[in-house]
């Protein structure tokens, strides 16, 4: 196998095919521009994460984002050691301009819309028409939350509507808080909650299937428990001030959880066959591989650890594994 020479900026090659700042090569590829050695189907934290473990690598990298992360509304991410509290689209943009110094990735801003498999991998096809191929695909392509028909309840997604105590609810401890949920999960979801405030009622919205001895076990928690069903969420910029029931009622609130059903953000993993596990997440193993040879996932899209701090976690070790499997093939 010919050996592989580094250039700098210039074109030249260096004496001993190093450079002193990794930020300033990139690797002499006799292939086409669409032709990559990885394509990244989307470009938030797992992404741009991956990104950054491929492109130091040495790899050609193409990340194609649409610039829809699912926490878009968000305001503070938490969580995530050195960044408590930024904004989670700040530290997207920071990321992507640290991995855009890396010379070998690419980012194509756009919406995936197909993939195929050819003979030597994938091609993922554009919703401009643009086609580009890999021998790797990595999907960071996250989740779409499913807002149940209630309005008002999407303006408050992310804000004061949450999913997860441990990235949210350090803000809102002590406040007087909702959760929307029913059956078992509702049961659960609703004790646990108790540790970040003790002014907390549970809406079913709508008839509860909880058992006597559970809605007993909930009072004795002091947790109020409401079976009307819910109209509006009103609010101010995102921010809850009360709920409207069917029935004409309200019921004052700062805050409120809910877990809502979801589908996966993108198709094209299915369409190439990448099996999905029981609750909907792309199937992976301990690898980040999916069912397809190739095909990798991480992120929101496999895992119900919804946190940017996971996320980029995921995201460098999937890189690296694609990595060192590329690398070993080639030798």
């Amino acid at each position: 196998m010919s050996r592989r020479a580094f250039i700098n900026k210039s074109g030249t090659v260096t004496a001993s095919g190093m450079l002193l700042n990794p930020l300033n090569f990139s690797t002499y590829y006799p292939m086409k521009n669409n032709q990559f050695d990885v394509i990244i189907v989307g470009g938030s934290y797992s992404g741009l994460s991956a990104a950054m473990a491929l492109g130091r690598a040495l790899k050609k990298v193409l990340v194609i984002d649409s610039g829809k992360p699912c926490n878009r509304q968000t305001p503070h991410s938490h969580n995530f050691l050195t960044q408590d509290g930024v904004p989670p689209h700040q530290i997207a943009q920071l990321g992507r301009s640290q991995v855009e110094q890396y010379n070998t990735v690419e980012f194509f801003d756009g919406l995936a819309t197909e993939g195929r498999k050819t003979a030597n991998g994938f091609e993922i096809g554009t919703s401009d028409g643009k086609r580009f191929m890999a021998k790797k695909l990595v999907f960071a392509t996250g989740v779409k939350d499913l807002m149940p028909p209630i309005e008002g309840f999407s303006d408050c997604w992310g804000i004061s509507i949450l999913h997860c105590p441990y990235c949210h609810g350090y803000e809102v401890r002590g406040a007087k808080t909702g959760v929307l949920a029913h059956g078992e999960e509702a049961f659960e979801f609703a004790r646990f909650l108790t540790n970040w405030t003790q002014d907390l009622t549970l809406y079913s919205n709508g008839k509860s299937d909880l058992s006597s001895e559970q809605i007993q076990l909930l009072n004795n928690l002091n947790i109020d428990f409401v079976e009307r069903e819910v109209q509006k969420v009103e609010h101010e910029k995102g921010y809850i001030s009360q709920l409207h029931f069917k029935d004409g009622s309200t019921a004052p609130l700062t805050a409120m959880y809910a877990h809502i059903p979801f589908e996966q953000h993108c198709d094209i993993p299915m369409s190439l066959g990448v099996e999905l596990d029981e609750q909907g997440y792309l199937a992976i193993d301990g690898m980040q591989k999916t069912s397809v040879e190739g095909i990798y996932a991480c992120g929101d899209n496999t895992t119900r650890m919804r946190t940017v701090a996971s996320a980029v976690y995921q995201g460098t070790f999937t890189g690296m594994i694609v990595s060192k499997e590329m690398i070993l093939e080639e030798v």
